[in-house]
């Protein structure tokens, strides 16, 4: 049991330790990030109960319909409105690059107790492919709906309620196609492999620019103190 949850914890553990030490300037508190990473985890059981009843009452007769849209929506929504009302507003939510680590923390939350309770049902020979599909897809899905929330935290106020959809939108569109290869059964692998390098890519690139913008912000606070006045 010891060697099993470590195998399905180590691998969120690995990605998230990647973008905490990616941040070169003030770390966040490490009390708001475990919170944002126990609602993620939390969340896993509304999602699977909601999935439950959605199936057990044949809600939806089309299983693409299900497995795709419904499935992708679900998920991406619950981190979405995690993070709006209990992460979007908090004072340590400072710099741009906040958001990509509080996104990935949520996503990487559910992603963890998913991959436990999926290990515990099919074993540990899944374990290898449940890291680099499952797991490394909802941290990069979390990463870019984070990215969107840090856009609409430090934009105009005419522009934060254009980001903060995007944010539900973006990462929602994202697993819609990560679900829908998966679909197509026979084909799956062809189409996985570039999906998943070009997930890579374009989550990578959202942490390049956010933390450009942060660098940035940190810069222009510094240049903005007032000098000591001389005695």
């Amino acid at each position: 049991m010891f060697i099993l949850l470590t195998v399905a914890i180590a691998p969120g553990l690995a990605l998230f330790s990647y973008l905490y030490l990616r941040k070169q300037i003030a770390k966040e508190p490490s009390r708001t990030l475990f919170h944002a990473f126990m609602y993620g985890a939390i969340m896993t059981f509304p999602i699977l109960f909601i999935q439950h009843v959605f199936e057990e009452e044949h809600v939806f007769s089309n299983e693409f319909l299900r497995n795709v849209l419904f499935t992708s929506s679900l998920e991406e929504f619950f981190k979405w409105i995690i993070i709006f009302i209990l992460v979007y507003k908090i004072i340590d939510f400072e710099d741009a690059y906040d958001g990509i680590l509080y996104g990935a923390s949520v996503s990487l939350g559910f992603a963890t107790v998913e991959n436990i309770l999926y290990l515990l049902s099919f074993g540990l020979d899944t374990a290898f492919i449940r890291a680099l599909l499952p797991v490394s897809s909802h941290a990069l899905f979390g990463v870019v709906m984070g990215y969107y929330f840090g856009k609409a935290k430090f934009s105009t106020e005419s522009e934060k309620g254009r980001w903060v959809w995007i944010a539900f939108l973006a990462p929602f569109t994202l697993h819609a196609f990560y679900n829908a290869i998966l679909f197509l059964y026979d084909y799956w692998l062809y189409l996985m492999i570039p999906f998943m390098l070009f997930l890579w890519w374009f989550g990578l690139t959202r942490v390049k620019y956010a933390h450009t913008f942060a660098m940035q912000q940190f810069r222009k606070k510094i240049n903005a103190k007032p000098e000591n006045p001389s005695t």
